[in-house]
């Protein structure tokens, strides 16, 4: 696939390097060659210096021939204007934009049509984010949380604890410990390290343990991991920008929440939009402060500024003061090495250019590919796929799991048939319409995957 990516921030070269490993024909544009030059010595790409928004920019990276145009700068009018020029001189069939604006995303359904504002697609870094934090406050303990098949189905991961059921024994006794749930380890990683799941492998302390379940039986299967934490309650947010008013909207209707920000003025209007919400004005690293608003009863901190350095440091003082659970919102990849080092006392760190990546894959991926989520920061990734065809056309309908011929750490989890969850096992057989939900240890071997699942005028 021919796919032009504007912007080569974070965001766009993250994707970049995602997509130049599948086998694509990338080009990059910016107007920092600096930024396009590092990328270039890395990866396998075109670079063009410029104006994503001007046409002859567009025209030097090969738009007359596209399929598909993402653009991902920082400014929300030059990703529009981008997308309204490859469709209205170079007619390009895809066209993703990246939009930050509440003001502009609260019009969205009257601004984009090809007749008005041409963009498919719209990624809304902001909303994926809070959507994520708010998940893992719904599931206490979860250090991530993916649904699938419109939430029917999720992937969970979570830390292996002393004092999980499991801990120490087989994943075989799983069924003796819920005898009516079913549910399927999809992958465990050790000191970092995948470890194929067999029957047979033992659950250690410590163990990064990802499973598949029908949503409503999520609790229960942590509980078997660890030892299932209390809900939580009483939640701190520090940051009033998008994400932190965003996260206290859906939260304050069941949680006791508290804001704290820096800017007064800011502070003031959260304080008149939200209902039921307390917003103090303040430094959320200041432990005076945080003891003051009795930081020692806080279930949740979660740090959600526009900067790293804050967010850790607020968290590892909310931490230290006794806060029983730390969220922050990490951007650089660097940073989140460390956290996942053990290197901070940081409970999860939110990655927004994962989030935003995640949202990118469903629309690039082919072959069925409905839902996609990079993983493990990008080396591992989840996918739903629709099993198109027929036992003539495809070479998996019909046929039991055990005999599909999947690329090397990939499992298959669950299917949804109509509205019924089916964990998957050996004998399983996939059918025409299932919705398929595998887990790759290694997102390389995803255009197998997409292969796999495709439909063939004839098969043999």
């Amino acid at each position: 696939m021919k796919i032009i990516i504007l912007g080569a921030g974070q965001v766009g070269g993250t994707l970049a390097e995602d997509l130049v490993g599948e086998q694509n024909d990338i080009t990059v544009i910016d107007v920092n060659p600096e930024k396009l030059h590092e990328l270039q010595d890395k990866m396998d790409l075109q670079v063009v210096t410029g104006q994503g928004s001007h046409p002859d920019v567009l025209a030097k990276a090969g738009a007359e021939d596209a399929d598909m145009l993402i653009a991902v700068t920082s400014d929300d009018a030059t990703n529009m204007l981008s997308c309204q020029i490859a469709f209205s001189i170079f007619s390009t069939p895809v066209k993703i934009a990246r939009i930050r604006s509440e003001q502009i995303l609260k019009h969205k359904k009257k601004l984009f049509h090809n007749q008005d504002i041409p963009v498919d697609h719209i990624i809304a870094p902001e909303q994926l984010v809070t959507k994520d934090i708010a998940r893992l406050i719904d599931y206490p303990g979860a250090l991530q949380v993916r649904e699938f098949a419109g939430g029917k189905v999720s992937l969970v991961g979570i830390k292996a604890y002393y004092g999980g059921l499991l801990v120490g024994h087989a994943l075989s006794t799983l069924r003796d410990h819920i005898p009516n749930i079913d549910t399927r380890v999809a992958a465990i990683y050790r000191k970092g390290k995948p470890i194929r799941p067999l029957g047979t492998t033992v659950i250690e302390a410590d163990d990064e343990v990802f499973f598949i379940a029908a949503t409503r039986h999520i609790r229960a299967v942590m509980s078997e991991l660890q030892k299932l934490e209390k809900a939580y309650k009483r939640i701190m947010i520090a940051g009033g920008g998008h994400i932190g008013s965003g996260l206290a909207r859906i939260l304050e209707k069941n949680h006791q929440v508290k804001i704290i920000e820096h800017n007064p003025k800011r502070a003031e209007q959260l304080s008149n939009e939200l209902n039921n919400t307390l917003v103090f004005v303040g430094d959320s690293s200041d432990k005076e402060l945080l003891v003051e608003e009795h930081i020692d009863q806080i279930d949740a901190f979660i740090a959600v500024t526009n900067d790293d350095e804050a967010n850790i440091m607020s968290s590892m003082v909310a931490k230290s003061c006794g806060a029983r659970k730390t969220i922050a919102l990490i951007q650089r990849n660097e940073y989140h090495d460390i956290v996942h080092g053990n290197i901070l006392d940081l409970d999860i760190a939110v990655s927004p250019q994962q989030a935003t990546i995640s949202a990118l894959l469903t629309h690039v991926r082919k072959g069925g590919i409905v839902n996609a989520y990079s993983l493990r920061r990008g080396a591992a990734e989840a996918v739903e796929i629709v099993a198109h065809g027929d036992e003539q056309s495809s070479k998996v309908i019909g046929r039991e799991i055990q005999d599909i011929k999947l690329p090397p750490g990939a499992t298959i989890g669950a299917i949804v048939r109509g509205e019924e969850v089916l964990i998957a096992h050996s004998t399983t057989v996939i059918q025409t319409d299932d919705h398929v939900i595998l887990f790759l240890v290694n997102k390389k071997y995803i255009h197998q995957v997409e292969k796999l699942f495709a439909v063939s005028a004839i098969f043999f």
